[in-house]
C-alpha cells in the first residue's frame, strides 16, 4: 500500500489500462509524479481532448473527429466490399498491407459468453442493415464481407453468427487466411496453426 490516496488512485486507474499491471501501474504513477515539466498537465489535456472530440464514425464504427471516417469519405474506395473487423485498431494493420480498398466495419469486439459479451453488444445488426439497405436500394449494394477477426475461438464464434445471419443476401462471405506466418520455420510452428494452414492451402 502506497498509503497517499491520490497516488494510489492514480495508481489504481492507470493499471486498468490494458497491459498494463500493478507494477507497471506504479511505475508510471511515480514517473508522472517526479516529473518537473508540463507532462501532467499535457496528459491530461490529451485525456480531456480526446474524450471530447473522438467519437464513432456513424456509418463504419470507426473513430473519427470528423462527421465521418476517413475511409468512409474518400470517393476513390469500393463501396462493393467490406472488412469486418474486431477493433478500429486493426484497419490500420489492414491498410498498411495496401491490399484492400473496400469499406470497412467495426464490430468493437467478439462474441464472447465467458465475459458476458454477447451479439447485442456488438455492432452486428448495424452490418446487417448496412447489407439490407443496400439490397433495397437504400444504400450502396455490397456484394462482399471480408471477416478479418482473431483466429481464436471468440473470433471463431463470433465470425460462425455472422455467416448465419448474411447468408442468404446474394453477398460473397470470406475470412481471412491464417496459417503460417512469411518467413517463419515450420519447427515452429503450433498445431493449430499447422491445422490451419492446411485447410487453407492454395493450389499452384
Amino acid at each position: 500500500m502506497l498509503h497517499i490516496g491520490a497516488l494510489e488512485k492514480l495508481v489504481h486507474e492507470l493499471s486498468r489500462l490494458p497491459g498494463i499491471g500493478p507494477k507497471t501501474a506504479q511505475r508510471l504513477a511515480y514517473f508522472i509524479l517526479k516529473t518537473n515539466n508540463d507532462f501532467p498537465e499535457r496528459l491530461s489535456e490529451a485525456l480531456l481532448r480526446i474524450k471530447a472530440e473522438v467519437h464513432e464514425c456513424p456509418r463504419c464504427f470507426n473513430y473519427t473527429d470528423a462527421d465521418l471516417c476517413r475511409f468512409c469519405e474518400d470517393p476513390h474506395r469500393s463501396d462493393e466490399s467490406i472488412c469486418v473487423v474486431e477493433e478500429p485498431a486493426d484497419i490500420i494493420r489492414i491498410e498498411s498491407s495496401g491490399a484492400f480498398r473496400g469499406r470497412y466495419h467495426v464490430l468493437h469486439g467478439a462474441i464472447s459468453p465467458l465475459e458476458g459479451i454477447g451479439p447485442q453488444d456488438l455492432k452486428i445488426k448495424e452490418l446487417v442493415e448496412r447489407v439490407d439497405a443496400g439490397l433495397h436500394g437504400q444504400g450502396p449494394a455490397i456484394k462482399e464481407i471480408i471477416l478479418a477477426l482473431d483466429a481464436d475461438l471468440e473470433g471463431d464464434t463470433t465470425i460462425l453468427y455472422l455467416a448465419k445471419h448474411l447468408q442468404g443476401k446474394g453477398l460473397k462471405l470470406s475470412r481471412i487466411a491464417h496459417g503460417v506466418p512469411i518467413g517463419s520455420d515450420i519447427d515452429f510452428i503450433d498445431d493449430r496453426t499447422m491445422g490451419r494452414a492446411l485447410q487453407n492451402r492454395v493450389e499452384l
